[in-house]
């Protein structure tokens, strides 16, 4: 062992070593099985076997084997001070197959600092173009006495980029992913056995669909009479027929409480069973409401379930460490619920933790939840990818939404495309139309002056008119302004509370309103997706029209009053935050004439108020296409910046928000205790989603600065003082607000 080259070592009573020989063609056979979905095996297989051409250096075994002991993250090669090993195999590709040898050199050069620009310089100093200059690490690898099977290999086979120049980037990506998952499992197994015998176990795919219509059965048996049920079953069959359907894009048009949830995922099973889909990705627009939409799913399949997004995620971390790398998600449960914001982000991502999880997205399929809510910014890459992931990686996608955006191709009056949308979308119900027309359950009132805001005093008191009410209100500091004026027992919902918190809250509310015992409350606008409350009347202040209808969906619900349920908009002391949220709120009122005032929820509002909102945005506001268009033509071509695409793809801006782990109960503290002393590992890192805020950059550095949030690992924050957290209100961003008997201890 004392002279053959190595790929890592761990310490324990004494040190073990993991010979690197064997490593390489070990990753190389996981990566190539990795891609056998979209024919890139070749190309995998061959990315594998170079890799950690680096590591035969005499430089790097010295380094291992280091005087100062045993290395055990010599191999995390983008820590200071560490020996470089990627750029070796990443020269060697070039030098045996020219451009098409750029291909391996993006994979392996990126494997541990992630995917590099071809032009600009990177976090590690050089873009790839410099880095296949110099080639005295593959001088230094070539000297000793690499094996031959390993040296000596044909340029690989496989197909060329599906989708062509536009598709590149993906492809690239998504073989990416089959490189690092593989290092990173081939890595875990010799690291730490133990986790590595963790991600077995899963159910097999095809044992969900019989559970799914046991849990079906036993709520059909137990659900009262009535229209609503009865549409809802109506609904519940036409997705399982359809789920025969050929593989493609879906639209799932169903009035908010028409039972999308349950609807969705019963067509997602029928169709991976007829077309061997291997799972099914539900993705959620906001981190505040995945927590319901998990738990519904974890009790129908307990074992099947991971729950992902971008909170406390080790693959945000800047200090990479071995251990941070194992306890990265890559997706390989059958069930996964997540946000846009991890689906779309891993999708146009370059570093290797984010990376990781992309080939387990081929051959899924994947719900869209809410997919009015696609932001317009980024809204033409997202088509983009979501026709090459349909098209060329076996994916389905099912947008499902009362309110279905315009995502169809538009172009101008000059023939100048506006947007290069979807063709070819199969809607999954027959006749939404008449869905619309029988689950009319609200009459809707709009303001009468769009420019006369109310003040909070007054909703207040329009509020304590009715025993039972919810409020939407635009923002987390309008929730707390108008919950302070409200009387004791009144409850609040907003993102400033952590997910269990919330959870806790939503169902005590739903246990009230069962019970029909008076309940008031005031929320922000997270209760309007996947939270299926029931008021008789709702309170909406004035928003876009896709907001209002999912507010409108929180108000008899269930259709169980003997008249319509109210639902009253108006105008708040404050207009919506600028952006988006803006632009929603005058586009709907640009349709709002006194005939449309009568039905402003009337079905065929929906298509100009997309278009006239999208008509107001940059649906490509960063140049994602242009960055990763690739350049170049014949031996000088495959130029593409995938760092500056990747750092510029960010639905929220990581410079302008971070979360904090927060103090919200007994059980939180144990975890951030845990996690203080052993690190990030990947069960924790899951566990404690459960108890994370976002809060802006601004109030983060003003309570480290009070000491009452400390960075407990790299990148990782958390509440350390007890008198942070609001038992109703959450994370208090001024911890004077709160009086001792409020505060979580």
């Amino acid at each position: 062992m004392e002279g053959e080259p190595l790929a890592h070592l761990k310490l324990e009573s004494i040190a073990t070593f993991h010979p690197l020989d064997q490593h390489l063609k070990k990753v190389s056979r996981l990566a190539k099985a990795n891609a056998s979905l979209f024919e890139g095996g070749s190309w995998a297989r061959l990315a594998g076997l170079w890799h950690d051409l680096g590591k035969y250096s005499a430089e790097f075994q010295a380094y291992i084997r280091s005087a100062s002991g045993y290395d055990v993250e010599a191999h995390v090669e983008t820590a200071p001070g560490k020996v470089n090993h990627s750029d070796a195999g990443a020269q060697y590709a070039v030098e045996q197959f020219g451009v098409y040898g750029r291909i391996l050199a993006y994979l392996i050069a990126g494997h541990h600092a992630g995917l590099p620009d071809w032009y600009k310089l990177d976090a590690s100093g050089a873009s790839l173009q410099q880095r296949l200059k110099a080639t005295d690490n593959l001088q230094a690898a070539l000297a000793a006495d690499v094996p031959s099977e390993i040296l000596h290999q044909s340029k690989p086979d496989g197909p060329l980029s599906p989708g062509g120049a536009e598709g590149f980037a993906l492809w690239v990506r998504m073989l990416f992913s089959c490189l690092v998952d593989a290092d990173f499992l081939d890595t875990e197994s010799f690291m730490d056995d133990d986790k590595a015998k963790q991600r077995v176990g899963y159910p097999e795919f095809a044992t969900l669909l019989p559970e799914f219509d046991a849990f079906m059965a036993a709520l059909a048996a137990k659900a009262a009479p009535g229209k609503v049920n009865q549409l809802r079953a109506e609904i519940l069959e036409q997705c399982r027929q359809r789920g025969q359907h050929p593989p493609g894009v879906f639209s799932l048009t169903v009035p908010t409480g028409g039972g999308k949830t349950l609807a969705s995922m019963a067509f997602a099973l029928e169709h991976a069973k007829h077309h061997r889909h291997r799972r099914v990705i539900y993705a959620i627009p906001y981190t505040s409401i995945i927590e319901q939409t998990a738990e519904i799913f974890r009790e129908i399949f307990p074992d099947a379930v991971v729950e992902h997004h971008s909170n406390v995620d080790p693959s945000d971390l800047k200090d990479e460490t071995s251990r941070s790398r194992l306890a990265t998600e890559n997706w390989d449960a059958p069930i996964i619920v997540t946000t846009n914001v991890q689906l779309f982000e891993s999708l146009f991502a370059a570093r290797t933790s984010r990376c990781r999880k992309l080939h387990n997205i081929a051959g899924s399929v994947v719900i869209l939840d809410e997919a009015q809510l696609l932001p317009p910014e980024f809204l033409q890459p997202i088509l983009i990818v979501i026709k090459l992931l349909s098209a060329h990686y076996g994916v389905s996608f099912v947008f499902s939404t009362a309110t279905q955006p315009a995502l169809n191709s538009r172009k101008d009056n000059f023939g100048t495309t506006l947007l290069n949308g979807l063709e070819q979308v199969t809607e999954i119900v027959t006749d939404p139309d008449h869905l619309y027309s029988e689950l009319e359950r609200v009459e809707v009132t709009m303001p009468e002056d769009f420019s006369a805001p109310r003040s909070w005093e007054e909703l207040a008191a329009d509020l304590q008119q009715d025993d039972s009410v919810l409020a939407i209100v635009n923002t987390r500091n309008d929730a707390r302004a108008l919950h302070q004026l409200m009387p004791k027992g009144t409850y609040h919902l907003s993102a400033l509370m952590c997910g269990q918190h919330r959870s806790e809250v939503i169902a005590e509310i739903k246990s009230r309103l069962k019970a029909g015992l008076p309940t008031r409350v005031i929320s922000t606008q997270l209760v309007e997706a996947g939270v299926d409350l029931d008021f008789p009347v709702v309170y909406r202040a004035m928003a876009g029209l896709d907001s209002i209808a999912q507010a409108a969906g929180r108000c008899n619900r269930e259709g169980k009053l003997p008249e319509k349920g109210k639902v009253i908009v108006f105008v708040p002391p404050k207009p919506c935050p600028p952006g988006a949220l803006r632009r929603a709120e005058q586009s709907a009122i640009s349709l709002m004439t006194d005939q449309a005032k009568k039905d402003p929820l009337a079905r065929h509002l929906f298509k100009p108020y997309f278009e006239h909102f999208y008509s107001k945005a940059d649906l490509d506001k960063h140049d994602i296409q242009a960055l990763l268009k690739p350049e170049g033509e014949g031996e000088d071509s495959l130029k593409v910046q995938f760092r500056t695409a990747a750092e510029r793809f960010r639905l929220i801006d990581e410079s302008d928000y971070q979360a904090v782990i927060v103090r919200s109960n007994d059980t939180a503290i144990e975890l951030i205790q845990k996690l203080e002393h052993k690190g990030p590992e990947r069960w924790l890192m899951r566990k404690l989603q459960r108890y994370t805020v976002n809060i802006s950059r601004f109030h983060l550095e003003k309570l480290l600065d009070s000491q009452d949030v400390r960075e407990i690992h790299p990148g990782i924050f958390a509440q350390v003082s007890n008198t942070l957290y609001h038992t109703e209100l959450g994370l208090s961003l001024d911890p004077v607000e709160i009086e001792p008997s409020q505060t979580v201890i």
